[in-house]
């Protein structure tokens, strides 16, 4: 493996980085989504009924205590009480966008090192040719052990950035969709949560 890094020079270390990174994020990502789908559906349950009971002051306790994000925007309703339907409605929105941000968190990133891999593994061409020109420049077409430097580098790159670029908008488009879908859970609950204010 040692060997393949000195072959493919010093960007296949920066591509490696990117790979691992992107893992990272699909991992913690993946963990964060069970859990807030798992969390969501006891949360509403329980707003839910201690709003029926008209225990609005244990209703906003039980959000406080809480650390979803779904916890957040029930403050933000429960704290609008009393106003017309429209106006909890748009605090529920104003805080609702606000949570997105979270859901969302390190997709851009995943986005951009899907982006940025071929890039470098394209760099990585354009360098190790550049080296294979040079010892033609110098010593003429010479062999190919003279050359294979260069081109291992230039190959070697360019197959690790496709390989990295390939998975990681796979997954990136797996993690969009699943943050989609709880965001509209979220919205779907919150809507429910606004109308039982409004009666």
């Amino acid at each position: 493996m040692m060997e393949i890094f000195d072959k493919g020079g010093p960007l296949l270390y920066v591509i490696a980085f990117c790979s691992v990174l992107a893992l990272g994020i699909f991992l913690e990502r993946l963990w964060v989504f069970a859990r807030l789908r798992g969390q969501f559906q006891a949360l509403a349950a329980e707003i839910g009924s201690l709003v029926e009971k008209g225990k609005r002051d244990e209703a906003e306790a039980a959000c406080l205590r809480s650390r979803n994000p779904l916890a957040t925007i029930f403050l933000a309703a429960l704290k609008s009480y009393g106003k017309p339907r429209d106006q909890i409605k748009q605090e529920v929105e104003e805080a609702g966008s606000r949570q997105t941000v979270y859901v969302n968190r390190y997709l851009g990133l995943m986005s951009t090192i899907a982006t940025l891999s071929p890039l470098l593994g394209l760099l990585g061409t354009v360098l190790g040719m550049i080296k294979a020109f040079n010892v033609i420049a110098v010593q003429g077409v010479g062999t190919p052990a003279t050359l294979g430097g260069g081109i291992s580098e230039a190959l070697l790159t360019t197959a690790a950035g496709l390989s990295v670029a390939i998975p990681v908008i796979l997954l990136h488009r797996y993690l969009s969709s699943r943050a989609s879908l709880i965001i509209l859970e979220m919205e779907e609950h919150s809507i429910h949560l606004v109308n039982q204010l409004s009666r």
